[in-house]
C-alpha cells in the first residue's frame, strides 16, 4: 500500500511539473508574439509638408583695375518655397507659396531690386477617379517692396506691394496623369487685377483705368504645375499660366511661366537657375513709345546655400 501511495505521489508531482512547464512555455510564446498595430495606427497621413530655401551671394571689388569695372557690386538672391498638401479619401487640398527676392547693388548703378514676387496657390479637388477631379483655385500674385523701371539716368516708379496684384478664382476640372504633373482647365475664371497705389492708378497702367484700383476680367484659365528629381543631383519646379479675357481681346492670351533648376553640389551647396516669362496685353511699358506689351523675361543663375526642410 505503501509503495502505490509513493508512486501517486511521483506522479501527482511530474504532472504538476509537466503542467508548470507548459505554462512558462505559453507565457515565453504569447510574449514574443508581435503587437499588432491598431488600424488608426497603420493609416496614411492627411498632410504633406515641406519646402525649400535657396540663398545666394557674390561680391566683387576692384581697385586700380586698368580692364575697367565697378569699384564694387554685390548681389543677393533668395527664393523661398513652403507647400502643405492635404489628402482624405477622395478629398484633397494643395497649398504653395513662392516668395523670391533679388537685390543689386553697384558703384554705378547704386542699389535696386532685380528680383520680387509674392505667389500663393491654393487648389481645392474631389477625386472623380484616379486622374480627374473637380476643383476649385484661388491665386494671389503680387510683390514686397517698390519697383522701378530704368531708361539711361531716368529711374521710374513702376511697382508696389499691391500694385500690381493679381487675384484669380476659378472652378474647373483638374487632370493628374502622373505622378507630380496637374493640369487644370477652366473655362469659368474671373481675375482681379488690383492697382492699390494712387500714383500708379492716375497713369492707368495694367490695364486698369485712370483713376481706377482694380479692374475684374471673366475668362478661361489654365495652369500646369509639374515638379520632378530629374536625376540625383538635379530638381525642376515649373508652372505656366494662362489666361483670355473674353471681354477684351481674347486672342491675345496672357502667359506667366516660372521655372527653377537646382543642382545639389554637396549636402547643403547647390547651383540654381531660374527662368520666368511673362505676356500680358495690359501691360504696355514698353517698344520704342512705351506703350505697347512685350514678353517680360528674368533669368537669375547663382550658387549658394540650398536647404530642404
Amino acid at each position: 500500500m505503501k509503495h502505490l501511495l509513493l508512486i501517486g505521489v511521483i506522479i501527482t508531482s511530474a504532472a504538476g511539473l509537466h503542467a508548470q512547464d507548459k505554462t512558462i512555455q505559453n507565457l515565453q510564446t504569447e510574449g514574443s508574439k508581435n503587437i499588432k498595430k491598431d488600424a488608426a495606427d497603420t493609416a496614411k497621413k492627411t498632410w504633406k509638408t515641406g519646402g525649400l530655401f535657396s540663398i545666394n551671394a557674390s561680391q566683387a571689388s576692384l581697385s586700380n583695375w586698368s580692364a575697367g569695372g565697378d569699384d564694387f557690386s554685390m548681389a543677393l538672391t533668395a527664393y523661398l518655397n513652403g507647400y502643405a498638401f492635404y489628402k482624405h479619401g477622395k478629398h484633397y487640398w494643395d497649398n504653395t507659396l513662392d516668395i523670391n527676392f533679388g537685390y543689386v547693388n553697384t558703384t554705378s548703378l547704386g542699389a535696386r531690386k532685380n528680383d520680387d514676387r509674392v505667389d500663393y496657390l491654393t487648389k481645392y479637388g474631389y477625386e472623380l477617379n484616379s486622374k480627374l477631379s473637380l476643383a476649385t483655385l484661388f491665386n494671389f500674385r503680387t510683390q514686397m517692396l517698390r519697383g522701378y523701371t530704368y531708361d539711361k539716368d531716368v529711374k521710374t516708379f513702376a511697382s508696389t506691394f499691391l500694385a500690381p496684384a493679381y487675384v484669380t478664382l476659378s472652378l474647373g476640372i483638374d487632370y493628374r496623369p502622373v505622378k507630380n504633373l496637374s493640369i487644370f482647365v477652366s473655362p469659368v475664371s474671373s481675375r482681379w487685377i488690383i492697382v492699390k497705389d494712387d500714383s500708379l492708378s492716375a497713369r492707368g497702367i495694367y490695364g486698369v483705368d485712370t483713376g481706377k484700383h482694380s479692374i475684374n476680367e471673366m475668362g478661361a484659365y489654365v495652369t500646369v504645375n509639374y515638379s520632378a528629381k530629374l536625376n540625383d543631383i538635379v530638381t525642376y519646379k515649373g508652372r505656366l499660366d494662362l489666361f483670355s479675357n473674353y471681354k477684351h481681346n481674347p486672342q491675345n492670351v496672357d502667359l506667366y511661366m516660372t521655372n527653377l533648376f537646382a543642382v545639389k553640389l554637396s549636402r547643403v551647396l547647390s547651383a540654381t537657375w531660374s527662368l520666368d516669362l511673362i505676356y500680358d496685353d495690359d501691360t504696355k511699358l514698353f517698344g520704342p513709345d512705351k506703350n505697347s506689351a512685350g514678353l517680360q523675361m528674368k533669368s537669375v543663375i547663382g550658387a549658394g546655400l540650398l536647404v530642404k526642410f
